[in-house]
C-alpha cells in the first residue's frame, strides 16, 4: 500500500539523523496510538540505514537485557562479552560505539520500561548527558501511551525532562488522505467514506484491512468472518495493558460504546462505581477523553466520555458486546446487528469525521459539541474563530426528515441568550459552484444527499444593553448546505 501523508514526519526524521549522526547526538520523543503506524514509518524513514531496533516487552530486567545484547550483536556485528544484566550497560554500550559509528537507536513502547525497571530513567539520563556530546547517536525514543510518554520527557520532576530535542505525536490520517487512498483504489463513495471512518478512524493499520475488501460487496461480512482479524483485535491490543482488572475496564469501555457517556449511566448499567477506572482509562491508558460542552465555563459538571479509537468503539459495540454469537460462530448475527444498527451508530461518527474536518481546515480554535443541563439544546458540532470572534453552529443529520429548521432556531436563541451571543446568521446553499467555504474545500457541495452538514454562522460579541430577547435576537433564513463529500 502507498505510503501515505507522513512526508514532513519522513523529512525531519532524516534530517534530525543527519544531524545526529555528523554533529552531535540527537533525541527525538514519538508518540502515537497503537497501529497509527509509528514502525511503518520509521522503517521507511532508515531503510538501508544503520538502525538498531529494540521493541521493550515487559518481563524481568535480566531478561529483556539478554534479548537486547543478541539483538545488537546480530544487527551490528558487535562483538559484547559477558552478558550485560541491565538496560543500562546496554545504552552505555550503544553510546560508546555511536562515538566512533553514526548510529540510530530506536527503543519502541518506550513508556513500558517503567514495567521493567523504573530507575533506568535516571540512569538514562546520567549516561545521555555525560555522552551526548562526544556521541553521535539519533535515540529514538517510542511509544504508544501518550500521558506516559508526556509524562517521563515533559514533566519537570522527571529525569528525562528537556532531554528530547523533538517531538513526534503521530496521529491518524486525515479525511483528505482517507479520500486520496480510496479514490487510488476505486472506491470512493460518500457512504463508503463513512463507513471507512468509523471502522478505521483514519488508523493506517485498519485502512490496510479496508483497502482489501471488495467495493462491490457489503463491507460488514467481509470484516466479521470466521479467518477475520477483527474478531480478536480489541483483546489483543488491550488484554496486556488491564491485566487482572481486564474484565472491569472491558464492561466500561463496552458501556461508553453503547452510549452510556456520562459516569452515572455507566454506574446506573453496571451496579458499581466507576470513577477510579475512568480516571486511569483516560490519563494513564489513554483510551477514553472526557468531553465538557464548547463555550462553557471550565470546572463545569456536565462531563460526557468517549473513546478515542474509531476501531476500539466500533469493537466494543458489535464485537464484545455479542461475544456468546462470536464464541459459537454465528457471525451472519453480528452481520445483521451491524447492518441494522449502522445508520443510528454512524450519525456520531459523522459528527466527528466533520469535527476532523474542520480541524484540517485550520479556521478554528476550538471544536466541540454543545449542550447543556439534560442534554438539552444540543447542537452537534460548534467551532469558534476566536481572532475574528466568530462562532459557528452546525447541525449534521444522517437523513434531511430528521432535521428541524423551528427546532434549531429555538436552540439557537436559548444558546445564544445563555451564551452572550449577538448572532447575526448567514445562511448559503451550495452547488456545484466555487462558493465552498475553505474549511470545506475537501468536499463537493450538492443539493440533496444522504450526508447532509448545516451551518450557521454567528458573530460572537457581548450583547448591547436591550429590554427584551426579541430585540435582542434576529435571524433571517433561507437556505442549507447540503454537502456530499
Amino acid at each position: 500500500m502507498r505510503f501515505y501523508k507522513r512526508q514532513s514526519e519522513l523529512k525531519n526524521l532524516q534530517r534530525w539523523t543527519d544531524t545526529a549522526h555528523h554533529q552531535y547526538s540527537q533525541l527525538t520523543m514519538m508518540v502515537g496510538r497503537r497501529r497509527v503506524g509509528k514502525t511503518t514509518l520509521l522503517k521507511q524513514a532508515f531503510e538501508g540505514k544503520n538502525v538498531v531496533y529494540l521493541f521493550v516487552s515487559r518481563k524481568a530486567e535480566p531478561l529483556l537485557a539478554e534479548e537486547f545484547t543478541e539483538q545488537i550483536k546480530a544487527q551490528l556485528d558487535l562483538p559484547i562479552y559477558g552478558q550485560p544484566d541491565l538496560l543500562k550497560a546496554i545504552l552505555e554500550i550503544l553510546l560508546t560505539y555511536a562515538k566512533s559509528n553514526p548510529i540510530t537507536v530506536i527503543m519502541d513502547e518506550f513508556q513500558d520500561i517503567q514495567k521493567v525497571n523504573a530507575s533506568f530513567f535516571s540512569d538514562m539520563q546520567n549516561l545521555w548527558d555525560s555522552h551526548r556530546l562526544d556521541a553521535r547517536m539519533h535515540l529514538i525514543c517510542c511509544g504508544s501511551l501518550y500521558s506516559m510518554m508526556t509524562h517521563l520527557f515533559q514533566n519537570s520532576k522527571q529525569p528525562l525532562f528537556g532531554r528530547a530535542d523533538h517531538r513526534i505525536n503521530l496521529q491518524p490520517l486525515k479525511p483528505t488522505f482517507i479520500k486520496a487512498m480510496m479514490s487510488d483504489h476505486g472506491c470512493f463513495s460518500p457512504e463508503t467514506l463513512l463507513e471507512w471512518y468509523c471502522f478505521s478512524g483514519g488508523i493506517p493499520k485498519y485502512l490496510e484491512w479496508l483497502v482489501q475488501c471488495d467495493p462491490k460487496q457489503s463491507l460488514w461480512p467481509q470484516l466479521i468472518d470466521e479467518f477475520s482479524l477483527t474478531l480478536e483485535e480489541g483483546k489483543y491490543r488491550l488484554t496486556e495493558e488491564f491485566g487482572r482488572e481486564q474484565s472491569n475496564y472491558f464492561s466500561i469501555l463496552s458501556a461508553i460504546a453503547s452510549g452510556k457517556t456520562s459516569r452515572s449511566d455507566i454506574e446506573s448499567m453496571l451496579q458499581y462505581s466507576v470513577g477510579p477506572q475512568l480516571k486511569k482509562l483516560e490519563e494513564e491508558f489513554d483510551i477514553i477523553e472526557r468531553i465538557v460542552p464548547i463555550l462553557s465555563k471550565s470546572g463545569g459538571r456536565m462531563v460526557k466520555y468517549q473513546i478515542k479509537d474509531a476501531f476500539l468503539n466500533f469493537w466494543f459495540r458489535y464485537i464484545h458486546k455479542n461475544q456468546s454469537s462470536v464464541e459459537v460462530g454465528n457471525l451472519l448475527y453480528v452481520q445483521q446487528v451491524i447492518e441494522r444498527d449502522f445508520e443510528q451508530y454512524s450519525g456520531a461518527w459523522l459528527e466527528r469525521l466533520f469535527k476532523s474536518i474542520l480541524a484540517e481546515s485550520g479556521e478554528y480554535n476550538q471544536i466541540g459539541t454543545y449542550w447543556e443541563k439534560g442534554n438539552q439544546n444540543e447542537i452537534g458540532i460548534v467551532a469558534e474563530n476566536d481572532s475574528n470572534k466568530q462562532v459557528v453552529f452546525i447541525e449534521v443529520k444522517r437523513n434531511i426528515k430528521r432535521y428541524s429548521k423551528t427546532q434549531l432556531i429555538a436552540k439557537l436563541a436559548t444558546v445564544s441568550l445563555n451564551q452572550s451571543l449577538h448572532p447575526e446568521v448567514r445562511p448559503y446553499m451550495l452547488r456545484n459552484s466555487d462558493e465552498k467555504p475553505n474549511s470545506l474545500k475537501l468536499i463537493g457541495a450538492v443539493e440533496r444527499g444522504d450526508l447532509i452538514l448545516f451551518i450557521w454562522k454567528a458573530n460572537r460579541r457581548r450583547s448591547p444593553a436591550m429590554t427584551g430577547a426579541s430585540n435582542f435576537f434576529s435571524l433571517s433564513f433561507g437556505y442549507m448546505y447540503f454537502i456530499n463529500f
